[in-house]
């Protein structure tokens, strides 16, 4: 089975302050799949099926991974790849050097 893995990550935004990084097809699927069905239009419908058709060999993977960055500008839930906060790196006790 062939991996079905974006070159890059799309990031959208999920909740105010919550990102969502999107890497496969897969989590395109499921990311669309949960968005509400009141939202839904013909741009959601377009990258669903996009998707849908890139994981069964009928389209590229960067179909999909287009299809999922036109569906996140078009919402306004498009994001930069965010940036790492000080606190989501952990320094290592000791500094990294190793004692004999």
């Amino acid at each position: 089975m062939t991996p079905n893995l974006f070159n890059r990550p799309v990031y959208l935004k999920e909740k105010k302050d919550l990102v969502r990084e999107i890497v496969s097809i897969e989590d395109a699927i499921d990311y669309l799949e949960e968005w509400p069905e009141r939202e839904r239009d013909l741009v959601h419908d377009v990258a669903l099926k996009t998707c849908y058709m890139a994981l069964d060999g009928h389209k590229p993977i960067q179909s999909a991974r287009d299809a999922v960055r036109a569906f996140g500008k078009k919402k306004g839930i498009l994001v930069k790849q965010p940036a790492v906060q000080p606190w989501m790196v952990k320094t290592p006790a000791g500094g990294g050097r190793v004692t004999l």
